[in-house]
């Protein structure tokens, strides 16, 4: 679970920059775009091998 401290002082916009950083960070939007759809696991391994390099 991702959450963000809002600090004494600190402006809504600069609390929701620091949440989409951590979001970003975490990799939870790809895991969510991953699983949105069901790959067949031979797609999977030509994606992996497409990701690291092999054509």
């Amino acid at each position: 679970m991702i959450y963000v401290a809002i600090h004494t002082g600190e402006t809504l916009d600069s609390a929701v920059k620091r949440f989409n950083q951590k979001v970003q960070q975490s990799g939870l939007l790809r895991d969510l775009k991953d699983h949105a759809f069901y790959e067949k696991p031979s797609e999977k391994r030509r994606r992996a091998s497409r990701r690291r390099g092999r054509a």
